[in-house]
């Protein structure tokens, strides 16, 4: 039996190697959260996550970000929310003054 060896095969997964598959191939994670209490059910939380790559997701139609203007690239944030933004922070301020001014007019003794 002399000249035979024994060869181990070991394979090992680094990090990268396990990312790559994962990504390549997509994992699906799914679970739900039920709270009862004496058989009512109170909350049902229903999670479903997909991880892959962006390329996998294209492929399984799952590509919502093209479509969604706030992610796009360049995007502008919405000039109607500035206008909103401006005409609170007016109202903040001018509501802000009458108090300044009563609180000045007790500490000076004016009533």
């Amino acid at each position: 039996m002399a000249g035979h060896t024994v060869e181990h095969s070991l394979q090992s997964a680094t990090l990268a190697d396990l990312l790559e598959r994962v990504l390549d191939k997509g994992i699906v994670i799914a679970g739900d959260i039920r709270i009862k209490l004496v058989e009512v059910e109170l909350l049902t939380i229903q999670l479903r996550l997909v991880v892959c790559s962006v390329d996998k997701a294209r492929e399984l139609g799952l590509d919502w970000w093209t479509n969604n203007s706030a992610l796009a690239a360049g995007s502008q944030p919405d000039a109607s929310i500035e206008q909103r933004v401006a005409r609170l922070e007016s109202l903040v301020s001018s509501s802000a003054m009458p108090r300044e001014q009563t609180q000045r007019a007790k500490l000076s003794g004016k009533n």
